[in-house]
């Protein structure tokens, strides 16, 4: 039993997050200057909960703050949105974003879309020009998340459960087996992939145009 714990530990040890990469591309003709507001409107892909999808989006409004954008709130852009039974079924991106960035009164929105949101995340943003459906910046990036102890702890909680089930006959499969279960279990740590995702968002920012450049002194 303790050789079984302690494969389960080594494990869990070794599987360590790794840093976040980026990278984004501009519309060379554009001039961000003009952009006053910009409103996230939607946050796409493999998070469900609405209490993540804020937060996503407020890791991109502290980004387009720092580059001198003024962000739409989330709730009043989900409260506009709904207050015009907006419907966004049937249309393309682009299309769905022109139609909210009209009825929201804004000359840019900003929509991201994270394909993966489990151990591995990745992330994509993309900011749309609402008079034309233009895309004026696009960034992408992606990190994995490291194993805290808790996924540690959760992973020799979960052996000697599964050990204790599998009785002494059936002990190094039912440890394996519990370790499993209780490793996943640990892994679900969402300030760490709050952390992580902010990291990669801020990464993938890097090369957004500010909207005023700084004045050569």
């Amino acid at each position: 039993m303790k050789a079984v714990l302690i494969a389960v530990l080594l494990a869990a040890v070794v599987i360590v997050g790794g840093c976040a990469t980026g990278e984004s591309f501009v519309r060379a003709d554009y001039d961000f200057s003009k952009v006053d507001k910009v409103a996230v409107i939607d946050v796409l892909g493999d998070v469900h909960s609405e209490a993540a999808k804020n937060q996503i989006a407020d890791f991109f409004t502290m980004e387009l703050l720092k580059k001198g954008y003024t962000p739409v709130e989330r709730a009043q852009v989900k409260s506009i949105l709904k207050e015009h039974e907006f419907q966004s079924k049937g249309l393309t991106l682009q299309e769905n974003a022109v139609r909210a960035g009209k009825i929201l009164n804004v000359p840019t929105v900003l929509v991201a879309n994270i394909p993966n949101f489990k151990e591995e995340i990745s992330i994509t943003a993309k900011m749309i020009d609402v008079e034309d459906g233009g895309i004026l910046w696009i960034g992408s990036g992606s990190g994995r998340t490291a194993r805290t102890l808790s996924t540690i702890a959760g992973a020799a909680v979960g052996a000697g459960a599964g050990a204790a089930v599998g009785g002494e006959n059936h002990e190094t499969v039912g440890a394996i087996a519990g370790g499993v279960l209780g490793g996943v279990a640990g892994q679900a740590l969402t300030p760490q992939k709050a952390n992580k995702a902010k990291e990669i968002i801020k990464k993938l920012c890097e090369k957004l145009p500010p909207r005023l450049k700084a004045k050569k002194p």
